[in-house]
């Protein structure tokens, strides 16, 4: 077990998340031969395989049960905006009104699907009148823009790290999907993630072929002012703090505590894949518990998925709201535990004695600091 990089474990002493690993290969190899009998009748079900035996596996158990979905759409605003921001883009503030009120499809497609859509208040800039699937967790009224100064406080980061935390303890269920948003959400998202993993900022920021040459050109040169502002910093909760923002720093607590409970993630986008990251680089058993969705095809979201050895687990050519991709890829998620559970069979691959397979914790909670997110299954 490696120690903490130093931030980290300023802020994890005594309440260090404990997760367990989820490798148990004889629960594996009993899965496995549990769905071997299902494609005997039925032949086989593709990519559902592989994503049934990670549910297994997440649960520790040969009758996974996924109960009470919930999606949560952190939201928060960057100071980094008024440098990277078109005039005519959308106000963070308008975006979440949208989700409240139905007007775009997040929403819809959540509730259509079963899943519970509540957005988060991070850190916006502007205030958001209360009302019902809001939840008011502001740290502050925006960061600051990182290109100047350090976006966040420490102090703000492990507030915010605490907020996601306790979001999550209080939910019932055992299903978790994250979806960062807030204009300059994906330009801070990149800088973090090009610092801690090591991807080039500029495969991160283009969208793809049509991205016109001198937008790409400039967004690099933003963030590399931002970055040369900000140099010699490898912990991932410094440069959280260096690089913001609120919302992922929130969705790094959360992630946390829902692994801790052994419960599922759905990790939709950018800024999401980033509060991984970070996550996983405080306690790395927590990626074991992810499933990858995605909501655009941009380019730089490949970049991302790539250097995680992992890919999306539905893709539809999208450019839409992170989080409408998990609320999109549920269905398929729960096809998946009822393979393992509604299906009827009368044999059981292992006796009692040698697997607890309703046992929610298969193994004794484990604390484990790496420095590199470990390679995930692609599905």
């Amino acid at each position: 077990m490696r120690d903490p990089p130093v931030a980290a474990a300023t802020m994890f002493t005594d309440d260090s998340p404990l997760i367990t690993p989820t490798d148990h290969p004889e629960l594996e190899t009993a899965l496995l031969g549990k769905l071997d009998r299902r494609t005997r009748l039925a032949g086989h079900l593709g990519e559902l395989e592989p994503l049934a035996v990670r549910i297994g596996l997440v649960q520790a158990s040969l009758r996974p049960r996924l109960r009470q979905p919930r999606l949560l759409v952190f939201a928060g605003d960057h100071g980094l905006a008024v440098d990277v921001s078109s005039p005519l883009a959308h106000s963070t503030t308008a975006v979440v009104n949208d989700i409240l009120h139905s007007r775009v499809p997040l929403p819809v497609f959540a509730h259509h699907q079963g899943l519970t859509v509540e957005v988060v208040d991070s850190g916006l800039a502007e205030p958001v009148p209360r009302c019902p699937g809001l939840l008011a967790r502001k740290i502050a009224h925006g960061t600051r823009n990182c290109r100047v100064a350090q976006a966040m406080t420490l102090e703000q980061v492990h507030a915010a790290i605490r907020a996601g935390m306790e979001i999550v303890e209080s939910m019932p269920g055992n299903v978790l999907g994250c979806a960062g948003i807030g204009v300059g959400s994906h330009e801070a998202s990149a800088l973090l993630i090009s610092r801690l993993i090591d991807v080039p900022l500029h495969a991160i920021l283009r969208s793809g072929p049509a991205m016109e040459a001198t937008e790409l050109d400039h967004l690099v040169s933003v963030l590399q002012a931002a970055q040369s502002r900000h140099t010699g910093i490898d912990d991932p909760v410094e440069a959280l703090a260096a690089f913001g923002g609120f919302e992922t720093a929130m969705m790094v607590g959360a992630m946390l505590k829902a692994a801790e409970r052994r419960s599922l993630l759905l990790v939709d986008g950018l800024s999401a894949c980033a509060a991984l990251i970070v996550a996983a680089q405080i306690a790395g058993p927590v990626a074991d518990y992810c499933i990858f969705c995605r909501s655009t095809e941009h380019a730089g979201l490949d970049a991302v998925l790539d250097s995680l050895e992992s890919t999306a687990l539905l893709a539809l050519g999208m450019n839409s709201i992170d989080g409408t991709g998990i609320a999109l890829s549920w269905p398929l998620v729960s096809a998946a535990a009822a393979l393992l559970s509604d299906v009827a069979d009368t044999v059981e691959p292992l006796p009692p004695q040698q697997l607890r397979t309703e046992d929610p914790v298969a193994e004794a909670p484990v604390r484990e600091f790496l420095r590199t997110l470990p390679s995930t299954p692609d599905f």
